[in-house]
């Protein structure tokens, strides 16, 4: 019998290498989430957050150009010409408020577009309208549903179902190292569909997240977590134990900091604002609040993103089977020469099992 490889692992110095090894994984797990949560989140700042002034005449304009000179670059000030088009404005994320000054002034806002762009526009014409020696009235326009009164449901909606699908690709990949991927790719739809059902009951009976709109939602969270797993089951062919830190560079790092739902990106730095365009998480955020709160504007744009993640993940698989077909017939024996033994199988199992649990 070999002493080698088995018996490294057993002794004290080989399984403290062992465990150094693997310790660098949540080392860089520790660094990337520092990174990317404090970069995006620590300090948001607004720039170029688009607000209307409501009115056509000089005292309009001239308000419009005292704010944009005050802001700095924080505010993007435009006037228009009446309520109508102001929540015409709203209703399509074209702005993320309305001023409409006078004796008793009005301020309109969308909290369903982002209850932290609405407070930050709140807290700038509360104090223009105290300058006029006048309270402020505000309409909300686009108001959350009951069950998501600070608007963040959304974002900890995608947190639950990004989990459930990053999670079910270190299962995939440890526990059913030895399947084939097309059957791995199988699991993996399947975990969609199961992953993106439970997120359906967290937003409609459970939590009322929504209070329409929940097949679409759905739809959705299937299409996300479709992307997530397929990408997440291809990548393993490639990256092994190391799957794990890179789903969570994809999917938790970059994702959740650039999908709009805490700060839009607006009130983010402009790296995750540049992301905010085209990752995965803020195709679903916004698709979702598109869907229930603004009659479906820009949802087209918000599905493709779903869409296009989906085929990346489809590319994925189909590069890992490629790959993995090669590297069979690579190892396939020649005629007539005895078989290769197999005894570090249940050592290469036990990896991908570590991997499974995160370690």
């Amino acid at each position: 019998m070999s002493a080698g490889p088995s018996a490294a692992a057993g002794s004290p110095a080989g399984a403290l290498r062992h465990v150094l090894s693997h310790l660098v994984t949540p080392l860089l797990m520790c660094i990337g989430m520092g990174l990317a949560y404090l970069g995006a989140f620590h300090a948001p700042e607004p720039h170029d957050l688009r607000v209307d002034v409501v009115g056509s005449g000089p005292s309009a304009q001239v308000l419009a150009q005292t704010l944009q000179d005050k802001g700095d670059g924080a505010l993007d000030v435009r006037t228009v010409a009446d309520r109508a088009t102001a929540t015409e404005h709203l209703r399509t994320q074209g702005s993320y408020g309305a001023y409409i000054p006078g004796r008793t002034p009005e301020l309109l806002v969308a909290s369903a577009s982002s209850d932290t762009s609405a407070t930050v526009v709140e807290k700038v014409f509360t104090q223009v309208a105290a300058g006029q020696g006048a309270p402020l009235k505000v309409t909300d326009t686009a108001p959350m549903a009951d069950g998501d009164p600070t608007g963040q449901g959304i974002f900890f909606l995608l947190v639950a179902v990004s989990i459930g699908s990053y999670a079910s690709v270190a299962v995939i990949g440890g526990a059913g190292a030895v399947l084939r991927l097309r059957v791995r790719a199988a699991l993996a739809l399947g975990a969609s569909l199961v992953v993106s059902v439970i997120g359906a009951v967290f937003a409609g009976p459970l939590f009322g997240l929504v209070d329409h709109g929940l097949a679409g939602l759905w739809g959705m969270a299937w299409l996300y977590s479709a992307g997530i797993l397929l990408i997440g089951v291809g990548l393993h062919t490639f990256l092994k134990r190391w799957t794990t830190l890179g789903v969570m560079v994809l999917f938790v790092m970059l994702n959740f900091t650039s999908s709009g739902g805490i700060f839009r990106p607006e009130l983010q730095p402009g790296f995750f604002g540049a992301l905010h365009s085209f990752w995965n998480g803020a195709g679903f955020v916004e698709g979702v609040r598109s869907h229930v709160y603004f009659g479906g504007h820009a949802l087209g744009g918000n599905l493709l993103v779903l869409a296009l993640w989906f085929v990346a993940g489809l590319a994925m698989t189909g590069l890992a089977g490629l790959a993995e077909r090669k590297r069979r017939t690579a190892g396939a024996p020649v005629a007539g020469s005895p078989a290769l033994p197999e005894a570090d199988a249940p050592a290469e199992e036990e990896e991908e099992m570590e991997e499974a649990v995160g370690v």
